[in-house]
């Protein structure tokens, strides 16, 4: 439920009131002398979804748009009519103005929100530095990003420009913020003593999470923005936690500015093009989502350019997630193909040891590690294969061991094939 009070100009106490009884709402009144444009306060509860058209046909009444109002969310409404205005107001959709209010609280004063995002992206990269889940689950909680990127869809869908400016130019700072951060960071821990000399950052799980977006990167941001949107138009503002967790804008941003640092292109390129994937999702699935939800703004006028911004910003936001997409299309298509291969080149690799040729002579495949990522493919590399094989003490080794792998890789692959293989001399017992 939703406590409203209302200062009534002087001269339409009657009109107003008559509006309430008509409603079948319980209201109080209280006189005004502080103010000699208003003769009376009045106060009335009405649930959440009724908040909206009961304020417009109260400013039909004479109530002026930037009068005094103020909504409560009352603990408990103990009224005889309560009841029936549920019934009539049913659903769980807050008012415009509601939405308005929790929007702009979303998107803080600049010098609060530059604080979070600093202090959210020095944890995300000593999280990734470290290759502590933990510590980016915090970077993520801490990150501000979620909160423009729903204000910036309100403030469109509600034709409030100031707002939906806003939001965006808080989106898009703040990224550009959070990759300079993480360069920064990356480049004065990088020589230092905080570091293993030689750090390759490619090989830390948490850093390659984040540089292989693909098409299910771009289906769980959808399925964040809606979530955000949906905990905004239900009033339930605790759901952005974890939304903002799972939408995690912040680490891909710290991983491009890391990749910066290190002087490694296609992290840095992998990274940024997972935060633009992510950052359009949102904010095209909040859009579409708030507008079915059918906010509008008041006035005829209004709601006309409201959809026009709508329609011209989901249509953008669209052809960019479709060019974003190839990208996605691509690091998708060779993550299968690359693990189709790996797949291939151990099923082969065990195949060929088990035959009776390399049996009898008591040789053991001991381990296959593949060298072969979805960029290999795309640049048309060889697939670099390290082969590990056990052989009885004094047991001579094939000479041409190596050779034929390379020409089974090859015919069952269809790649190019680079192979090492290694022997280990081992000892049993009885």
């Amino acid at each position: 439920m939703r406590l409203v009070q209302v200062l009534i100009p002087v001269g339409k106490r009657q009109p107003v009131l008559a509006v309430l009884d008509d409603e079948g709402i319980d209201y109080a009144v209280w006189g005004e002398t502080g103010r000699k444009d208003f003769e009376a306060l009045v106060q009335f509860p009405v649930p959440p979804i009724g908040v909206e058209p009961v304020l417009e046909r109260l400013r039909k009444a004479g109530v002026s748009e930037n009068t005094y109002t103020i909504v409560l969310a009352p603990e408990t409404v103990v009224s005889t009519r309560i009841e029936a205005l549920k019934q009539r107001y049913s659903g769980s959709r807050i008012s415009r103005e509601e939405l308005t209010a929790r929007a702009e609280d979303l998107a803080p004063e600049t010098s609060t929100y530059i604080a979070f995002l600093v202090l959210s992206t020095v944890i995300a990269t000593g999280g990734l530095l470290l290759d502590s889940a933990a510590t980016i689950i915090g970077a993520m909680v801490v990150a501000p990003l979620m909160g423009p990127a729903i204000s910036a869809s309100v403030g469109t869908v509600l034709d409030n420009r100031k707002l939906a400016s806003r939001g965006i130019k808080m989106q898009v700072g703040g990224l550009l913020l959070a990759i300079a951060i993480g360069a920064l960071l990356g480049v004065l821990l990088k020589e230092s003593i905080l570091l293993p000399p030689g750090l390759d950052i490619r090989e830390i799980p948490q850093v390659a999470e984040r540089t292989s977006p693909n098409f299910l990167s771009l289906f769980l941001a959808l399925g964040s923005g809606i979530a955000g949107a949906i905990s905004i138009i239900r009033g339930s503002g605790s759901a952005l936690v974890g939304v903002a967790i799972a939408i995690a804008l912040v680490p891909p941003a710290a991983t491009s500015g890391l990749g910066i640092a290190w002087g490694l292109s296609g992290v840095a390129i992998a990274a940024a093009v997972l935060v633009l994937v992510n950052l359009l999702a949102v904010n095209i699935s909040a859009l579409i989502m708030l507008w079915i939800s059918g906010f509008r703004p008041e006035g005829t006028e209004a709601a006309g350019r409201a959809r026009s911004s709508v329609i011209s910003h989901t249509v953008f936001l669209a052809l960019l997630i479709a060019l974003l997409s190839v990208a996605l299309g691509l690091v998708t298509y060779t993550s299968f193909q690359a693990t189709l291969v790996e797949q291939e080149i151990n099923g082969e690799m065990t195949a060929m040891f088990q035959e009776p040729e390399y049996a009898e002579m008591g040789l053991t495949l001991e381990g296959v590690t593949v060298d072969y990522m979805p960029a290999d493919i795309l640049l048309n590399k060889p697939a670099k294969i390290s082969v590990l094989v056990g052989r009885r003490a004094g047991q001579e080794v094939p000479p041409d061991i190596a050779r034929k792998a390379n020409m089974r890789l090859t015919e069952s692959t269809g790649k190019d094939i680079m192979i090492r293989v290694g022997f280990v001399e081992a000892q049993s017992f009885p």
